[in-house]
């Protein structure tokens, strides 16, 4: 995929309408800080570049309506913003951001909200799952104890044929314990009858 929406981001101090263009977009919140502007609550989040996410007095309201007027407490959630193309400023649509999805909800939020002057307008916003980061697979390989590893380094250095006796004489728990080892001491067991070999003749 060539992502072409980093091309056509405003510049800009935060979070912009325009940033949306190429679709929602899923936030997790790092903080949250009052500022003295006409936009006074500026959200930190992750992999924003520096660029925060200011919301609108509407969105504050179901921010609040939703977790709680505690913005310490953000941190760590997460929400969907989308681009609303119907929003309107000035008597023209100029877009806006809105809230479509929100972690820690259990259930549809519902509210009424200011859509013009004058009127208001049901807004519903869903619950959002955020599926936990995939950890690591586990390492199941068994630790080898330390005496049968030098014993597996004796036996290798002796050549092949006393590698194998040895092998064979091991125990199913103990070969699974040691198998990420059989390949090197194999070539160490090789290299050990190629220079009898040289040696002997």
């Amino acid at each position: 995929m060539l992502d072409l929406s980093k091309t056509i981001a405003p510049k800009s101090d935060q979070l912009n309408s325009d940033d949306l263009i190429g679709g929602p977009r899923t936030i997790t919140i790092t903080g949250v800080k009052l500022v003295a502007e006409d936009q006074p609550v500026a959200i930190s989040f992750e992999g924003d570049e520096g660029k925060p996410w200011k919301p609108c007095k509407s969105m504050r309201r179901v921010l609040v309506k939703a977790w709680g007027a505690d913005g310490a407490k953000y941190a760590g959630r997460s929400l969907t913003l989308y681009l609303d193309e119907s929003v309107r400023f000035g008597g023209a649509a100029v877009g806006g951001i809105r809230i479509g999805a929100m972690s820690h909800i259990s259930k549809d939020l519902v509210m009424a909200l200011t859509a013009t002057r004058g009127t208001k307008k049901a807004y519903t916003v869903k619950p959002l799952t955020v599926e936990p980061a995939k950890r690591p697979p586990e390492d199941t390989t068994p630790t080898p104890d330390a005496s049968l590893v030098s014993a597996g380094n004796a036996a290798a250095s002796d050549g092949v044929a006393m590698y194998s006796a040895w092998l064979a004489n091991l125990d199913q728990e103990q070969k699974d314990s040691i198998r990420h080892l059989h390949g090197g001491w194999s070539k160490v067991a090789k290299a050990a009858d190629a220079k009898a070999a040289e040696s002997a003749a």
